[in-house]
């Protein structure tokens, strides 16, 4: 990743920090893009300024999206890596959530990929670079508790596995990165069914990936040219299984959820 133009998005916290660390660890010019300007010159305290740059956007917005790519170009002139990283989660049944809470999570996780992606691809081609989306094991199988979560990632697989097809005979590299359960802090801020922070993490963080591992992983893979990445033990068996036995891994995703502390399933 020497020398590499690599555009972050989430990259105030979480994976999205862990990769901006990683990143500019492996030599790579980082731009880092988040709401929140403060945590990402935090991040980036130290550094080399001719290695980064911050860029605050809200991928909801594509405007915004559009001019993270193009003051990209300013700086750097290139782009050789989008990670499209910025997400967000829910926890709250389908029948009581709502609508709006599940409208977010697609603007975020899902049209914030399309619009970043779009700008971005003709640079990438130009490069032969990578188009990355870290995405989830919930977006293989369904989780009970996080419809609008599931729904983004499912349909970021699909969006990004049609662009790795339409463009693969012009050198583009797309990677669909899907951690397990990690530790960060998308559980603390994910929305209750009324749109408000859920607060305390429902897990016991400390029993999950790092997100610095994860960030390495993801590193590794786009190095490598990687179609895929899934990550934990426990993810891996969820999507290898769920592909035989899809009905039995119905019943063990629901009493996985059903356990975890103040739980929507009554």
């Amino acid at each position: 990743m020497k020398d590499k133009v690599i555009i972050i998005t989430g990259a105030s916290s979480g994976i999205g920090k862990a990769l901006a660390e990683e990143t500019y660890k492996r030599g790579a010019r980082v731009v880092l893009s988040a709401r929140n300007v403060e945590k990402l010159r935090g991040i980036t305290s130290g550094w080399d300024p001719a290695a980064f740059l911050i860029v605050p956007a809200d991928v909801r917005n594509e405007s915004e999206c559009r001019q993270l790519i193009s003051q990209t170009l300013d700086r750097f002139g290139h782009i050789d890596i989008l990670i499209n990283n910025a997400g967000i989660s829910m926890r709250a049944l389908f029948g009581e959530v709502d609508l709006d809470v599940i409208r977010r999570l697609m603007e975020t996780n899902f049209w914030g990929t399309v619009y970043c992606s779009k700008y971005a691809l003709p640079h990438l081609l130009k490069t032969r670079g990578s188009l990355v989306g870290v995405s989830s094991v919930a977006g293989y199988k369904g989780l009970p508790g996080r419809t609008g979560y599931s729904a983004s990632k499912f349909a970021m697989q699909g969006l990004l596995e049609v662009i790795r097809i339409e463009n693969l005979k012009k050198g583009l590299h797309v990677l669909i990165a899907c951690p397990g359960f990690t530790a960060s802090n998308i559980r603390n801020i994910a929305l209750s069914k009324d749109g408000s922070s859920q607060g305390e993490t429902p897990l016991d963080e400390s029993k999950l990936m790092p997100a610095g591992e994860v960030a390495s992983r993801i590193c590794d893979a786009i190095t490598k040219r990687k179609n895929s990445l899934i990550l934990t033990t426990q993810g891996k068996m969820t999507v290898l299984l769920n592909k035989f036995f899809p009905s039995f891994m119905d019943r063990m995703v629901y009493n996985h959820m059903a356990k975890e502390p103040n739980s929507p399933f009554k």
